[in-house]
């Protein structure tokens, strides 16, 4: 059987969750901002703005309004980080 595509924006999180998991993007370390991230991942605004959306559900980064995105957390088992969800009660 062959694995579905995904979508942009899930690759883009995924890549950015490797970057944390690998310290190139440490704890407390700032993402770049949506602008140079569209710049630098060759891909669109709102694909940069889902793809923050989604590490900030896997809680590995939150932003500050006007500040920016900072890495708070670490992927914590590779592959099934997506496949989990978390009870928010």
């Amino acid at each position: 059987m062959t694995e579905l595509p995904r979508y942009e924006y899930v690759k883009l999180a995924d890549a950015i969750a490797a970057d944390i998991a690998s310290g190139k993007l440490p704890q407390g370390a700032a993402l770049p901002g949506e602008r140079a991230m569209t710049d630098l991942y060759r891909v669109s605004i709102g694909t940069v703005r889902r793809a923050v959306v989604e590490l900030r559900k896997r809680g590995l980064v939150a932003t500050l309004p006007a500040k920016g995105t900072y890495v708070i957390g670490m992927p914590e088992a590779a592959g099934n980080a997506a496949e989990e969800t978390e009870p928010n009660g």
